[in-house]
């Protein structure tokens, strides 16, 4: 199966400080994480404000479909994981 992205919903998770999303594979979902750095906001940032999170999720909405090819490729590599995360080398 071709992996989907149905669902728009994306998270900001404060203990990673990265983007939550996941795609579906059939009926499987499968997690993904975009790290900051990606959608080019620092990650130097401990504790990042409501604002700050705001700011990274736009970020994600805007580059959403480069962070969707590129989870498409991470996940097509046929190593499967648990979760998946994407670096700034991944989404040009």
């Amino acid at each position: 199966m071709t992996l989907a992205f149905p669902n728009h919903s994306r998270s900001f998770d404060k203990a990673r400080n990265a983007v939550r999303f996941a795609g579906h594979d059939g009926m499987f979902e499968i997690p993904f994480l975009v790290e900051m750095s990606a959608l080019g906001a620092s990650s130097a940032a401990a504790h990042l404000t409501d604002v700050e999170e705001d700011a990274c999720l736009c970020a994600f909405d805007r580059r959403r479909s480069a962070v969707h090819a590129a989870a498409s490729k991470a996940y097509a590599g046929g190593r499967r994981r648990p979760y998946y995360v994407l670096t700034a080398a991944d989404i040009r």
